[in-house]
């Protein structure tokens, strides 16, 4: 049964300006300890690469606070939301503390996918009850 349904959609060159602005303190805000080291990696190699991974990660988390219903108050934040990717390339919600906890309680699932091109990143999330 469906908990909830998120979408969010993520101009770019404000993602862009942000890191100009603030520099890593703003991916850092967003991002989990993982993302955190891949957006560095991917950031090193072509920044244009971590700017888009990180509106991506900031998509994906909106998206997710709307379906299940939070926005951004606890127990979601944006560091207990991580946007995760198997082997195949399929992203996958992942959870830390009393975010995990709570979902967990509540007997939720969620599939997340996220696209982007070049001005824009785009999320949708479905959160079921299992």
């Amino acid at each position: 049964m469906i908990y909830g349904i998120g979408t969010d959609i993520c101009d770019i060159r404000r993602i862009r300006a942000a890191l100009d602005k603030h520099g890593e303190r703003f991916a850092a805000k967003i991002l989990s300890e993982g993302e955190m080291a891949l957006w560095r990696t991917r950031s090193g190699k072509v920044a244009e690469r971590g700017v888009r991974y990180l509106a991506t990660r900031f998509s994906a988390k909106e998206a997710f606070s709307k379906a299940v219903g939070l926005g951004m108050r606890m127990p979601m934040t944006w560091r207990l939301c991580e946007i995760a990717k198997a082997p195949s390339g399929k992203p996958s919600v992942v959870l830390h503390g009393v975010l995990k906890e709570w979902f967990e309680a509540k007997g939720l699932t969620a599939q997340v996918s996220l696209s982007d091109e070049t001005d824009y990143a785009v999320s949708f999330v479905v959160v079921e009850r299992k």
